[in-house]
């Protein structure tokens, strides 16, 4: 795998990453609950900013973690054509769970979370005032998100493990940045103003269409990925 495919891989990983909804309902919520409250706009950017990057640092912590797992494994950092089916497996499978139920089939964005989960995120981001919880928050939102993110973060550490040291490091930063692009849309359009009526409004009108991109994708990806890395490989050796 060269360079180019490699972040190909990446960029289309966090893109799909970035298209789950979990991170972005705490984020509304978190900002709905300050405002009702009356708190300064000042204040409102603090406690958003500092969401922003404690998912930042979570999410830059599981793929570095990953991939370091997988360096240890693949010593040379050419994963084995096992690995990257098995991968590829896990992505489709998780595919078919987005369409499946990644949404309650009710009113509004509600979401796969268990009910007392998703009301115990509610009282949370209710309880947040400062910023360290704030930046908790985000942490925590990673971590209940892993079920559907960590197929998109494995492949992409397994394409980041092909890449040399300095490249490793600009993978993980891309990924990152690429996966907020989401919350740091939603969190730009809150701090300029915007009611979070109007975004919700906007999410419930499409949560259907983010839902079929979301597991479309990440079905795609594997498929592709399969074929690439799986197939022309198997192929590749046989003939020689």
């Amino acid at each position: 795998m060269n360079t180019l495919d490699a972040f190909i891989i990446i960029g289309v990983a966090a893109l799909i990453h970035a298209s789950f909804q979990l991170g972005v309902s705490v984020l509304t919520l978190l900002s709905s609950h300050t405002i009702g409250k009356n708190r300064s706009h000042a204040k409102l950017l603090r406690l958003t900013g500092s969401y922003l990057v404690g998912t930042a640092a979570m999410t830059m912590l599981l793929i570095s973690t990953l991939s370091l797992v997988l360096l240890n494994l693949f010593p040379s950092g050419d994963a084995s054509p096992l690995a990257w089916a098995i991968t590829c497996g896990l992505l489709i499978g998780l595919g078919v769970a987005v369409w499946a139920f990644y949404y309650r089939r009710e009113q509004g964005t509600s979401l796969w979370l268990p009910r007392g989960l998703a009301s115990y995120v509610s009282e949370r981001t209710k309880a947040t005032h400062l910023s360290g919880e704030a930046f908790g928050l985000g942490l925590s939102s990673v971590i209940m998100e892993l079920l559907f993110i960590i197929g998109p973060v494995l492949l992409a550490s397994l394409a980041l493990i092909q890449l040399p040291p300095v490249w490793q490091l600009v993978g993980i930063g891309a990924y990152t940045i690429i996966s907020l692009l989401s919350l740091l849309i939603v969190a730009g359009l809150v701090g300029s103003g915007h009611k979070i009526s109007q975004i919700q409004k906007w999410r419930e009108e499409n949560k259907y269409f983010l839902q079929f991109v979301g597991g479309g994708g990440l079905m795609i990806l594997g498929l592709y990925v399969y074929v690439e890395q799986v197939v022309a490989v198997v192929t590749a050796a046989g003939i020689q």
